[in-house]
């Protein structure tokens, strides 16, 4: 079939880009090759309008064991020969559309990249953005999606241990699915995603073929809009039963030494594994297409090519040692076949029935390699203008805190995620420390040691909205703030980049003044950018989704005992505020969601005082003068206090600063803060290591039998409000759940 530029427009190629690749292939390509380019020059595999600020994230440190798009995922060292491998994706564009299998295909996918690495998958996690929880659309995308999640993982045997969700009117349209994925690996047992080696031969192992899937990369760098319905081919179709028996299957095999390398099959199928790995090599391959197990009849080689279908995999074997592969694959009742070898002089050849149907450089497809790379214009959003303009003494001081109080706890942002979590198995799989000892960040245990490993992943994009630079360190900071209150140390980040249209000038000036703030942190926090991906075009009717930066973070507890819990432990206990109280409600829950402000500047931040913070409580923890550590974030200092008594049904007795105006002191959101609880004999040590370290401190009350009682007055029962917080997203969804 002959192409023109036409063909290429309608397969989302740009004029230039198609004039790009003639000149690469020294001709026209065919309508097979086009569509290789198709997807590996989409945005969402080449990353070619983000490269160029995603090259000035920090990308190495002492603990990482590869930098960062060197392989799969994250890999940092732990000590005593483990390594921990980690990487968060998104799956927006499916999910909106077919919510159960577009969040299930996001949750197997990010699982073969860890164990696609030699690693075994311990926790899973999730970040989601969902519209206004009152809408009968959003319940039903969130109930699809939360069903995804749960199904796949749970059949799948790996725990989801934690996450976020928000709810805001921009993502209506474009919900946003996060997953996130932490394993382990012994030292010796990885395997890197590479071809090399004339006459080894390549295997496709795993599910057989269909035509699920087609051109999903190129559906990922799309707008979606209420006609992208019709565009349901393009989401895949999970089985976690089959992506276990592949877990097991590769684990098996990596020990007895018979790979060169393996790859996924993500986005982009057969092309993008085949074309990544032999790039990584400096080498070719020739891949008989009719060899491929097919589901369907009568496949054309570019519908084999560009398939999606799920838990697959590229295997490139030693060569001789085939019948050790076919063996384990063969046990483990999974399709197992040789389609192809490895050549010299770096060509992807790719035959049906003897037939040539396209033949291109490996090279050209991938990132760093001949695929575009472009400078996008950016300009400063209109909107700053009214951000600037907001007055917090237009905001009434309220005269009834606690009305105020029942209404920020009941905020779907803010109250529990019960009726998600309770749909995920936390504790299948592996040996998961109780959930009945919560903390900010989730710790896992690495089997057969006495290690932890702290995770979790954070972004409120209200605050990256209102400033890019600031609020996506604010992001990073929250995400180590997390992993010191639970007694870690931060390693690592992986990142997944949510953001509106490229071609967008405004959009683009939130997508690099993030990247610009994350680096910051980074920096500050030794906490490199291992990994991650960019998912653009996520686009509402009018106009782009929050910036959504999310970052998920990898600590380390050396000693999982070490833990530090957010619950009050006994009454008596001092409750302390480490960290300045600043009179500020910027872009707060109680601002935005109670008085729908919109535009309003970001909290009060500073990196320095932030770092002085972590260092302060982590060395309170290791001093265990402290009984439990919260760290403050949406609704504030109240909703903190609330979370720490609910475990173990303990109050709080505790007033109001006369510093600050009262709904600041309670429900403002101003960064660098800890809320601790010390037992009486440990008062003089905490005092003491937080004055030498010089970061402010005010003691706020003591904990309670189980009354809230705020300067003076009694607020009812700590159970009443952890009613109200339980209860409030499941009346949400009763409707839901009857229409089912």
């Amino acid at each position: 079939m002959e192409t023109t530029v036409e063909t290429a427009e309608k397969l989302g190629l740009r004029p230039d880009e198609f004039e790009m690749i003639k000149q690469i292939l020294g001709r026209t390509p065919n309508f097979t090759e086009l569509s290789a380019y198709s997807v590996m020059w989409s945005e969402h595999c080449s990353y070619k309008n983000s490269i160029k600020w995603l090259k000035t994230l920090p990308r190495e440190g002492a603990k990482l064991l590869v930098k960062a798009g060197e392989e799969n995922a994250g890999l940092a060292d732990i000590g005593d020969g483990w390594g921990v491998v980690f990487k968060i994706e998104s799956h927006n564009h499916p999910s909106a559309i077919e919510p159960f299998q577009g969040a299930a295909t996001g949750v197997g996918g990010i699982h073969r990249d860890i164990f696609t690495m030699g690693a075994r998958p311990i926790a899973a996690l999730n970040s989601l953005r969902f519209g206004n929880l009152s809408e009968e659309k959003t319940q039903h995308l969130m109930n699809g999606i939360v069903h995804g999640i749960g199904h796949y993982g749970n059949c799948f045997g790996v725990p989801t241990v934690g996450g976020e969700i928000y709810f805001e009117d921009c993502y209506h349209t474009n919900p946003l699915v996060n997953a996130m994925s932490v394993g382990v690996v012994k030292a010796g047992q990885t395997v890197s995603a590479t071809a090399e080696g004339k006459g080894n031969p390549v295997f496709i192992v795993g599910s057989a073929t269909g035509k699920d899937g087609m051109g999903g990369a190129a559906f990922a760098s799309a707008d979606i809009t209420e006609s992208s319905v019709e565009d349901l081919p393009a989401v895949q179709v999970g089985d976690p039963f089959q992506e276990k028996k592949l877990l097991e299957a590769c684990l098996e095999l990596i020990p007895k030494g018979a790979l060169v390398g393996m790859q996924d099959m993500g986005a982009a199928g057969i092309i993008c594994s085949t074309a990544e790995t032999s790039a990584k090599g400096g080498v070719g391959m020739r891949i008989d297409l009719d060899k491929v197990p097919m589901r369907q009849q009568n496949m054309k080689a570019w519908e084999l090519l560009l398939s999606e279908s799920q838990e697959r995999m590229l295997m490139i074997v030693k060569k001789g040692r085939e019948k050790e592969v076919l063996e384990v694959f063969e046990k483990w009742d999974l399709p197992c076949s040789q389609i192809g070898e490895v050549t010299d002089g770096g060509m992807l050849q790719f035959y049906m029935h003897g037939e040539l149907e396209a033949e291109v450089p490996a090279e050209s497809l991938v990132l760093g390699g001949g695929a575009p790379v472009y400078e996008r214009e950016y300009r400063e959003p209109k909107y700053f203008a009214e951000i600037k303009k907001f007055d917090p003494a237009s905001i009434p001081i309220p005269k009834d805190l606690k009305a105020v109080a029942e209404k920020i706890i009941t905020i779907p942002n803010i109250a529990s995620k019960r009726w998600i979590y309770t749909q995920y198995d936390s504790m299948v799989g592996t040996g998961n420390t109780s959930t009945n000892a919560p903390s900010d960040a989730q710790v896992v245990k690495v089997k057969g040691t006495k290690k932890g490993l702290a995770v979790t992943v954070d972004c409120n994009s209200r605050y990256v909205f209102a400033d890019p630079f600031v609020g996506c360190m604010i992001a990073v900071s929250e995400a180590a703030r997390n992993i010191v209150v639970s007694g870690g140390v931060p390693l690592g980040v992986t990142n997944c980049l949510n953001f509106g249209n490229p071609y967008d000038p405004e959009v683009y000036y939130q997508f690099v003044y993030a990247i610009k703030g994350m680096g910051e942190a980074c920096k500050k926090f030794d906490t490199p950018v291992t990994g991650g991906n960019v998912s653009f075009y996520n686009q509402h009717p009018g106009g782009a989704v929050y910036p959504t930066p999310t970052i998920g973070m990898v600590g380390l507890l050396e000693d999982i005992d070490t833990k530090m819990t957010l619950d009050f432990k006994q009454a008596g206990d001092a409750i302390y505020l480490v960290g300045e109280v600043n009179d500020d409600i910027n872009s707060s829950e109680y601002i935005h969601k109670l008085h729908g402000v919109e535009y309003s500047p970001v909290p009060y931040f500073n990196l320095e005082e932030e770092y002085r913070l972590q260092q302060t409580v982590s060395k309170l923890i290791s001093s265990k003068v402290i009984a439990s550590a919260h760290d403050l974030s949406e609704g504030g200092l109240f909703v903190t206090l609330c979370e720490s008594g609910f475990n173990n049904e303990l109050g709080f007795k505790a007033a109001t600063s006369a510093k600050v105006r009262p709904d600041a002191f309670w429900f403002g959101e101003s960064q660098s803060r800890v809320a601790v609880s010390v037992s009486a004999d440990a008062i003089a040590a905490f005092e003491k290591i937080v004055k030498e370290s010089g970061v402010p401190f005010i003691k706020v009350g003591e904990v309670t039998d189980g009354e809230v009682i705020v300067d003076g007055a009694g607020w009812g029962d700590i159970g009443d409000w952890k009613e109200k917080y339980d209860g409030a997203i499941e009346k949400y969804m009763q409707y839901e759940e009857q229409h089912i």
